[in-house]
């Protein structure tokens, strides 16, 4: 973005110079070329204008643009970065190509040689020191991690401790160097440093101590103390190393079983020995402070050098000083690797000279009091008191033993003391660490002041180096207070243990600031760097002023001369690691014959220190805020996810504790002894996610979902949720934690909840589908408490989107007809009972679905099954109006009906219906208290519901076809795609596809167009038979339809009168399969005429207006006597009176419904001849054509 703006700039400068003057150069052409009026009006200017101005309206955009992209990147998906996902990171390090002979370059070159020798030294311990911190200790370190004790296969040990024979090889080479480093760095000191008169004088070493060499023999010897410390408490190592050697016995007893050659195996065995000797006894230390450093060949004795022995305890001494001062304040920065270096320095003196000093072996013990314990990498922790009784035993008298014991007691109280003031601890760091946050903001916001730039650059690195202060100091506290646990076997409480995690917490804090911050910061360390090389030259320019104003010329002078000259250039440049050391070395032979004054020295001294430190400021930070330790502690892990569900506040900081364990990946990446180090990563990953669930996410989900759950059910009173007596958690600031990333993954709480509850809400709802209200509310309360995004479960309130499949149905549609009763209106189909709490009904929409699924050919194949169904059912109906009972009766009516017809005015009396309905009763009655005419009525509603399943099954197919054609723009012209594909010769398998696409689309638009009529097709097939002379005995049918209706109608409100009542068993309220049946069966007898003479809904309206008529009146006569019990009993009559009629007036619209499928107004006779009316007219214009096209043949 600021390119952006810096371009656009640039531009409008350039486009507002120079277009106008373009645009009237081309209207000058112009004018001469067409010969115009060469009078300017302005028109080019305000044109040329008008395109600066677009111009710039687009730079303008696309400057915000670019500014949208960067605040974009800028705003990382968490709180808290993951710097392994930087896409460009920053390296603040100063670096250049520069060898140490091109740094190291004066006139004098015996000092060169010098410098050159001991910086050489000094960065080959650097590079030593680095390669172990990264690869051997993590190696170590991580070895046997990844496998679980309970799940390692027998052999799996030998295995590991196989793959890792490599890796201790290559400690082994190390270890080798390291000695040839310690060795050359002694004898380089006592070549220079020499007592001897015959050896050759190389320079004047009075007055000077390089005791940045010093410093650094002390890294490289505790680098091997380190190693010794890991090994030896490394219990797994050592158990796996004991295996292998018996392995290793079995395959020399019998090679050939594992196919090893036996002159192989000596000189593995040879090797295995000396791994063990140099590595595994604990003496990769002792080894090296034992070796000879007198050389034979050598003129310059070490062991016997007495100024060599002064000047290693001199110097031994003054890093003490600066060491003891410092170390466990809060100014302290690296006191505690020094001192290390220097307890390892003092046993290499006392190895090499066989001389003690006592009350400086008192003043390093002394330390121990102060700091208790020191860790040497990870959760090796180190106790000097320990290490110098161990490595000087003999020269240790019994008064110090008692010294060592007060030590220990010392190291107790220590723990004691500390977990009562962690938590105050916490407290005051957290006020310094935030204001130190706050200090930083407001300096990287604050534009530089140029006037005062030199007092803004101080105050800065002061800043700077104050969060290095806090982050060294928190650094010690956790990492000692956790391995002094560890190591002492001591419990910790759970508030030490949360302290401990919140002191983590700040750590990171640091970290991230530093990192969030890096662009001011990069700018500023510059800055800073040169400022403190300014200052550093000054003191070195006021001190060479000196050496050159006094005129004896001595060769030290001329050493003192050449050491400021040589420090003055390797200020003049980056201040890299190189030249930081060149100024170290150099003035320690600067310093002699008093150039400097105290306190001139005391200030280049501070001043160079600062520009150690502000140099490497990232890297240090990086290296002080790295908490790979926590993988040896991620035991505290549960603890801390229940401090963060059980505090509810400030759940964000759960970011940098993620970040600290994600320092855990990059050392195990050196691990040996598993096949891939991805297999280490995916345990530790499967660890820490199962915490998390358990610890936060499983109980933070449930524990939303009670509440909801609580809520919505507050009517019930479950229990008491007076947040008053109760309390309250407000769980919605776990939602607001942006996604964790670990690892490979990226940890986002909202969304976890929300999946948890959406499957929950899902399933349940399945499983009760007359809850999904509930669940309904439970969402939406989820979505206004929380801010929960749910996703609406899509399950219909009470039937589910399939339904019944219609395969399932057409293979058992006698069962399905028993079953489920028929809705003519909607076109529904429900359930008559079921076990559960609802019922399930078949609509249209999931015919559809089927047919989708299944394919329109079962369409057909689902109306053969129907009609096979029915020919079994009329088969029934055929033997009950055959029966002699029903027989007789039927045609008895039937006379009497033609007798009296003229009498009853032409109707059937409803008292003739009601007597035969009572007199089917008489002949008997099954255990379920049926008649036989019950048993009827039930036949014809089932071969109803079969019409009615028809009749759905065409609805359902032309729901399907609509839905599938819908795509096609205009049905009425479909054009011919393989016509198309031939004009364009395209492939013959394109036209293939082209023809199946026109045959899908014709069948489409003919299915959806017309359908089939299904229900034609089961009148006609059965029609004939019925009406077949052999089939006399079903021409009564329609004598019998009015005392059925009766029969249907007193059903029918007794189902409806159960659903009012608590036993529902047997409830309904509709039932229109009847209808259809009774239509249908009418039809295939073309019995509507008969039926409609017998004017039967008209004889019962008018006996149940006239049952009315005589209720009101005698109500009316009643209500003079005010007899309450009759006008009662007189007004359920009337009740039931209407009940009946409209029962009555519903069976006949329903039935008047269903005679129009049937074409009811037609007869047989009728539509026969209607049918070849439309097969003249078709064949009437084909004749025609004939005719016009070949008279002849219309002739013939």
């Amino acid at each position: 973005a600021v390119t952006g703006s810096c371009v656009t700039c640039a531009l409008r400068r350039h486009v507002s110079g120079r277009a106008p003057n373009m645009a009237l150069g081309a209207a000058a052409v112009s004018a001469r070329g067409w010969r115009l009026d060469s009078l300017e009006d302005g028109s080019q200017r305000i044109h040329a204008e008008v395109q600066l101005k677009s111009y710039e309206t687009f730079l303008d955009d696309y400057t915000n643009q670019l500014k949208g992209i960067e605040d974009a990147l800028d705003d990382s998906i968490g709180d808290v970065w993951d710097f392994t996902l930087d896409p460009i990171s920053l390296k603040l390090l100063p670096y250049e190509q520069s060898s140490l002979l091109e740094l190291i370059k004066t006139e004098n070159k015996v000092l060169n040689k010098v410098i050159t020798v001991y910086a050489a030294l000094c960065c080959e311990v650097k590079k030593l020191k680095y390669e172990a911190e990264t690869k051997f200790y993590n190696g170590l370190l991580f070895y046997g991690e990844g496998v679980a004790d309970s799940s390692m296969a027998e052999g799996e040990s030998q295995i590991q401790m196989g793959r890792f024979i490599s890796f201790l090889q290559e400690l082994s080479c190390f270890v080798t160097r390291c000695y040839e480093v310690v060795m050359n760095i002694v004898q380089q000191l006592a070549s220079l440093y020499t007592s001897s008169k015959t050896a050759p004088k190389i320079v004047e070493t009075t007055g000077v101590h390089f005791q940045t060499v010093y410093e650094h023999l002390g890294e490289l010897l505790a680098v091997l103390l380190t190693l010794d410390e890991i090994i030896e408490t490394h219990v797994t190592l050592k158990d796996h190393w004991i295996t292998y050697k018996r392995l290793l016995k079995s395959v020399h007893h019998n090679p050939s079983k594992f196919g090893i050659a036996e002159e192989k195996l000596k000189p593995f065995e040879k090797l295995l020995l000396k791994l063990e000797r140099q590595l595994l006894s604990r003496m990769i230390f002792q080894a090296c402070v034992e070796q000879h450093f007198d050389k034979i060949n050598e003129p310059t004795s070490v062991s016997k050098n007495s100024t060599f022995a002064e000047e290693f305890a001199y110097n031994i001494r003054t890093i003490f000083s600066n060491v003891e001062s410092k170390i466990g304040e809060p100014s302290e920065i690296d006191q505690r690797d020094k001192y290390t270096g220097t307890c390892a320095l003092f046993v290499l003196h006392f190895q090499i000279f066989r001389t003690l000093d006592k009350k400086f072996y008192k003043s390093l013990l002394d330390i121990c009091k102060k700091v208790p314990a020191i860790t040497l990498a990870a959760n090796v922790i180190w106790y000097a008191d320990q290490f110098l009784m161990d490595k000087m035993a003999s020269a240790v008298k019994l008064t110090e033993k008692k010294n060592l014991q007060s030590i220990k007691i010392q190291r107790e109280n220590f723990l004691q003391q500390k977990a009562q003031t962690l938590s105050k601890d916490v407290q005051s760091y957290y006020l310094f660490i935030s204001s130190w946050m706050m200090k930083m903001e407001s300096i990287v916001s604050k534009v530089q002041n140029l006037e005062n730039f030199a007092e803004d650059l101080s105050s800065r690195c002061n800043v700077f180096i104050q969060g290095i202060l806090y982050a060294n100091s928190l650094r010690n506290i956790v990492r000692t207070t956790m391995n002094l646990y560890v190591s002492m076997q001591k419990p910790m409480t759970k508030t030490s243990v949360k302290a401990l995690c919140r002191l983590v917490e700040l750590l990171k804090a640091i970290e991230h600031t530093v990192h969030r911050r890096t662009m001011i910061i990069a700018d500023s360390v510059c800055h800073i760097a040169q400022y403190l090389q300014h200052q550093a030259l000054n003191s070195i320019s006021i001190a060479k002023k000196r050496v050159i104003s006094d005129k004896k010329y001595s060769e030290r002078r001329l050493d003192v001369l050449s050491a400021l000259v040589l420090a003055e250039n390797a200020l003049n440049g980056p201040s890299t690691k190189e030249r930081r050391l060149v100024v170290a070395l150099a003035l320690s032979v600067g310093t002699q014959l008093k150039t400097f004054r105290d306190e001139e020295l005391l200030v280049l001294l501070v001043v160079l220190k600062k520009l150690d430190v502000i140099s490497e400021l990232k890297e240090r930070i990086q290296v002080l805020c790295n908490c790979n330790f926590l993988y040896w502690h991620r035991t505290i892990f549960p603890i801390y996810l229940d401090d963060i569900y059980d505090s509810a506040v400030d759940s964000a900081r759960i970011h940098y504790m993620f970040s600290a364990l994600r320092d855990c990946v990059p050392p195990m990446m050196h691990a040996r002894h598993l096949e891939s180090t991805h297999m280490l990563l995916e345990a530790f990953d499967k660890e820490i996610m199962a915490m998390m669930n358990e610890h936060l996410l499983d109980k933070l989900c449930k524990e939303i979902e009670n509440d909801l759950r609580l809520s919505v059910h507050t009517h019930l009173k479950l229990d008491d949720r007076n947040p008053f007596r109760v309390g309250i958690k407000d769980l919605s600031d776990f939602f607001s934690i942006k996604p964790i990333r670990f690892l490979n993954r990226f940890i986002d709480v909202k969304a976890y909840v929300t999946h948890y509850l959406d499957k929950n809400f899902y399933n349940l709802t399945t499983v009760a589908i007359h809850d999904w209200a509930t669940y309904s509310e439970m969402r939406n309360l989820a979505t206004q408490r929380y801010s929960l995004s749910m996703t609406e479960a899509h399950l219909p309130s009470q039937t589910l989107e399939q339904g019944l499949d219609v395969l399932e149905i057409m293979r058992n549609i006698h069962v399905f007809v028993s079953r489920y009763l028929y809705n003519l209106n909607n076109q529904i189909f429900i359930e008559r009972t079921s076990n559960s709490n609802h019922l399930n009904t078949i609509n249209i929409r999931h015919v559809a679905n089927s047919i989708r699924t299944h394919g329109t050919g079962i369409m057909n194949t689902t109306v053969n099954f129907t009609y096979q169904f029915l020919r079994k059912k009329f088969y029934i109906f055929s033997q009950f109006m055959y029966d002699e009972h029903i027989k007789s009766r039927l045609i008895k009516d039937i006379r009497f009906f033609k007798e009296t017809k003229d009498q009853n005015d032409q109707k059937y009396p409803f008292d003739r219906a009601d007597k035969f309905n009572r007199g089917i009763r008489k002949l008997g009655l099954t255990p379920e208290g049926q008649s036989y005419l019950d048993q009827f009525r039930q036949l014809i509603s089932q071969i109803g519901n079969a019409m009615g399943y028809v009749r759905m099954i065409r609805s359902g197919g032309l729901h399907c076809c609509s839905n599938a054609i819908r795509f096609v723009p205009d049905l009425e012209d479909i054009v011919n795609f393989e016509e198309l594909v031939k004009e364009e010769e395209l492939s013959e398998e394109t036209q293939t596809a082209a023809r199946q696409l026109d045959s899908v689309l014709t069948d489409l638009t003919r299915n959806s167009a017309e359908g089939t009529e299904y229900f034609k097709m089961l009148v006609d097939v059965f029609s004939p038979e019925f009406r077949s002379s052999k089939n006399m005995h079903l021409r009564n049918f329609y004598i019998i339809v009015p005392p059925l209706t009766l029969n249907f109608v007193d059903h029918s409100i007794s189902c409806k009168e159960k659903l009012n009542k608590k036993n529902k068993i047997g409830a309904a309220f509709t039932d229109d399969g009847f209808a259809m049946g009774i239509a249908y069966i009418l039809k295939l007898l073309d019995q509507y005429q008969e039926f409609d003479s017998l004017h039967w809904f008209q004889s019962v309206r008018e006996k149940y207006l006239k049952e009315k008529h005589a209720i009101v009146k005698q109500q009316n006569v009643q209500s003079t006597n005010q007899d309450e019990k009759l006008m009662q009993t007189m007004n359920l009559t009337q009740k039931r009176l209407e009940i009946y009629l409209q029962e009555f007036e519903l069976l006949y619209f329903s039935l008047s419904s269903a005679r129009i499928f049937f074409r009811g107004d037609q007869t047989a006779a009728e539509e026969s001849q209607e049918q070849n009316e439309k097969e003249d007219e078709t064949l009437k214009p084909a004749n025609g054509n004939a005719t016009n096209l070949s008279p002849e043949s219309g002739m013939k």
